[in-house]
């Protein structure tokens, strides 16, 4: 598939004037990943990818067709043109190339029985089955695996045919060929990232989450970085300050050093275009206009809410304070507040005006003016948060109640209008069984996030 890395991301967009090199610093994986397509070729055509044979009982061929993945899943059936139940075995055939000489860890992933042979020597025939304990979506995710040491030469190609008897009951079938060179000394190849980065003008260190911390089917266990990636980080600050941290997770995670770099980008997960996106970023052509909807804590305090059962049962115990509000309900203050989000330019906030008059039971339109202080055109992002001080119902300290989003001009001024909805400032009255608003007077705050508020107003309701 289509796919462009952080490192051919830039390397595209710098071009043959600028030096991008390039040290994978440490592993951030335990288990073996699929072969990457660049290390595989069908046999005697050389075309990138495998080869895929679907075979009957009696061994005749229903289906052959190369696919550019080491990674094969077929869910409800395998296609139109194949009739239910007739796929007995699933064949894959390939060859690995190694770029360099050393010693490779090559297996194989999946539910059910496979017979591995490597250039024509039978390396496994076993059935792969996950533990007892194990969650079935979670062993479909992280498939049981299978792996050996093998030496291989650079250039010379080594040949693999993977077998899997399909289950006839089974609804799914997912295969993967994994692949991947075993380092050698650990220390040394952490070692070459702090030395590179130490010669560098720029340092721009990727680190991130992977599928086996962090996928649906299971819960983390951990909101630190798989691997010796924070070890990465501080490493490369100490040789080199002018280091950019690229994050590239799905969720919230301990950052360490994030007080020590000048840049923290938050990517996600990228996707194909990962890396030209990222490009842009860096580079200035782009601003990164994205902010949090969840809180990034600065380290695992025992208040966080479990994701553990205790006795079978997960208790809601944060209740009504979920997420963000629980930081306001313990005192807590963390590394990035729900709302926070950095661009290329700087803002003021000028003024907040609310309706004249008393406000009625309904939708309140809240009018916030800003500038762009900086040189650069720049996209804000104005919340309204909603507290509700002396009230006599159970309450979060403040809860957001609307946002909306303004371009402007350096140097210029632009007023934005926030409609907050009604419900924003009702609770569950739990007697009457309907929502409700506690009659008196409201605070309404604007500003970049739920941490860094800039204007207050005061509202009365009911």
């Amino acid at each position: 598939p289509y796919t462009v890395s952080p490192l051919e991301g830039l390397r595209s967009a710098l071009g043959p004037a600028v030096v991008v090199e390039h040290a994978p610093g440490v592993r951030t994986a335990t288990r073996v990943p699929p072969a990457e397509l660049d290390l595989l070729a069908v046999p005697r055509t050389g075309e990138a990818g495998v080869r895929v044979r679907l075979l009957s009982a009696e061994g005749a061929v229903l289906l052959t067709e190369r696919r550019r993945t080491a990674q094969l899943t077929w869910a409800g059936g395998f296609g139109p043109e194949i009739a239910p139940g007739t796929v007995a075995t699933v064949e894959v055939v390939t060859s690995v190339t190694a770029p360099e000489t050393g010693r490779y860890a090559i297996g194989c992933s999946g539910l059910g029985r496979f017979r591995l042979a490597i250039d024509g020597v039978e390396r496994f025939a076993e059935v792969l089955a996950p533990s007892p304990e194990t969650d079935d979506i979670d062993a479909f995710v992280r498939l049981p695996q299978w792996s050996a040491t093998v030496a291989l030469v650079a250039g010379q190609p080594v040949e693999l045919v993977l077998r899997h008897e399909v289950d006839p009951d089974g609804f799914q079938v997912k295969i993967e060929i994994n692949v991947d060179q075993i380092v050698a000394d650990p220390e040394a190849a952490l070692a070459e990232a702090v030395d590179l980065a130490r010669s560098a003008d720029v340092a721009v260190v990727v680190v991130g989450t992977t599928e086996e911390v962090e996928s649906e089917g299971f819960d983390r266990t951990s909101l630190r970085l798989p691997g010796r990636q924070d070890e990465l980080v501080s490493r490369v600050l100490d040789a080199n300050p002018r280091t950019v941290l690229v994050v590239n997770a799905g969720a919230p995670v301990i950052l360490p050093c994030a007080d020590r770099v000048p840049a923290v980008l938050l990517t996600w997960f990228g996707g194909q275009e990962f890396g030209n996106a990222l490009a842009d970023v860096l580079l200035g052509l782009a601003e990164p206009g994205g902010r949090l909807p969840v809180t990034w804590p600065a380290d695992e305090p025992a208040w966080l809410p479990t994701t553990t059962p205790t006795g079978g049962v997960l208790s809601y115990r944060e209740s009504i304070t979920i997420g963000y509000r629980l930081w306001d309900a313990v005192g807590a203050e963390p590394a990035f507040c729900f709302g926070h989000g950095l661009g290329y330019t700087t803002w003021d906030y000028l003024a907040l005006d609310l309706p004249a008059g008393p406000a009625a039971g309904g939708d309140v339109p809240v009018r916030v003016t800003v500038r762009n202080t900086g040189a650069r055109p720049g996209r804000e992002v104005v919340q309204i948060y909603a507290a509700r001080p002396g009230g006599t119902v159970q309450r979060p300290a403040r809860w957001l109640v609307g946002f909306a989003p303004v371009r402007v001009d350096p140097g210029r001024e632009a007023t934005v209008e926030v409609t907050v909805a009604a419900r924003g400032f009702e609770h569950w009255d739990t007697s009457a069984g309907a929502w409700a608003t506690e009659p008196g007077v409201f605070e309404l705050a604007a500003g970049r996030s739920v941490g860094d508020v800039r204007l207050r107003a005061a509202l009365r309701r009911g």
